[in-house]
């Protein structure tokens, strides 16, 4: 059974920094996962991802050069470091897969970015 659980959410000032992390379950770890994220009122988007084989990194530009993600196949767990977070990061993050065509969501973690 696959399981993608987050953690490590929590409330920051403006230029503060969090690090979320999302362990896996049921599935071999070594594919391509992905950071989403969805503000109250807005779609979700996508935030980050890496690919399984290669491991190459994409973010999207409004957090390019502030996120980092990373993994450790060992502990079945994917991070994302935000840095110099902005109130306009607020949002549950959501981690997810898509497993030979099935997706898979997590249940998200809530950042919120305010002074």
């Amino acid at each position: 059974q696959v399981q993608l659980v987050e953690s490590g959410g929590g409330l920051v000032q403006p230029g503060g920094s969090l690090n979320v992390s999302c362990v896996a379950s049921g599935f071999r770890f070594i594919l391509a996962m992905n950071w989403y994220r969805q503000a109250a009122g807005k779609e979700r988007e996508f935030v980050a991802a890496i690919s399984g084989s290669s491991g190459k990194i994409n973010y999207a530009d409004n957090v390019k050069g502030r996120f980092t993600l990373s993994r450790d196949n060992a502990k079945n767990t994917m991070y994302l470091q935000m840095d110099n977070l902005k109130p306009e990061d607020t949002a549950v993050y959501y981690c997810y897969i898509n497993l030979d065509g099935m997706e898979y969501w997590g249940k998200g973690t809530q950042v919120t970015v305010s002074s």
